[in-house]
């Protein structure tokens, strides 16, 4: 599952690059990530980093975020989050627009899990079932998140109750997604 998961982030990275070269003429490039450092990072132009995904160069395990809540992870979201260092990516999933978030650089690996711990620990005292965002929408009360318990892609309200499934895996979800040039 890690293997397949971790292809299709890498081919979705792949598409991603491919249609910003072709419609920017240049690598991915963000206003957001400008001035932070990373790995990732080709060149400074006109107030936004022009970026490269890299390969992930720490040990690619969750275990502090399993440790921290005394659960195991669904394989795939390490997969995810720990196979390459990239900037966010704008995509499309059927008619949800949304920013597929990755890890910049090693310091914001360790925000990441924080930030994975801080949710799942909300999740908990709302006696909820655990999920891992691994997406943002348009919408400031929507997050796409990873099922800890089915390994399905839904779409939620954090601190809410109503979940929509999107695909059944990670996967499946990143194969389907669209990228979008902002």
């Amino acid at each position: 599952m890690m293997q397949q998961t971790a292809a299709a982030l890498r081919d979705f990275t792949t598409r991603y690059c491919q249609q910003w070269l072709q419609q920017a003429g240049h690598a991915p490039a963000s206003s957001d990530l400008f001035g932070v450092p990373s790995p990732c990072a080709l060149e400074d132009r006109d107030q936004r980093v022009v970026w490269q995904p890299q390969p992930f160069t720490l040990p690619q395990t969750l275990d502090a975020v399993e440790r921290a809540i005394d659960i195991q992870l669904q394989p795939q979201i390490t997969a995810f989050y720990t196979t390459q260092f990239a900037g966010d990516m704008q995509a499309s999933f059927g008619e949800n627009q949304l920013t597929l978030l990755q890890v910049w650089s090693e310091d914001d690996f360790l925000r990441l899990q924080e930030n994975l711990i801080g949710h799942l620990v909300m999740q908990r005292r709302l006696k909820q079932s655990p999920t891992l965002f691994i997406a943002t929408t348009e919408s400031e009360q929507e997050i796409i998140s990873l099922s800890n318990l089915s390994g399905e892609v839904i779409l939620e309200q954090p601190g809410g109750k109503q979940r929509v499934k999107l695909a059944e895996t990670l996967e499946i979800f990143l194969k389907s997604l669209q990228p979008v040039i902002i």
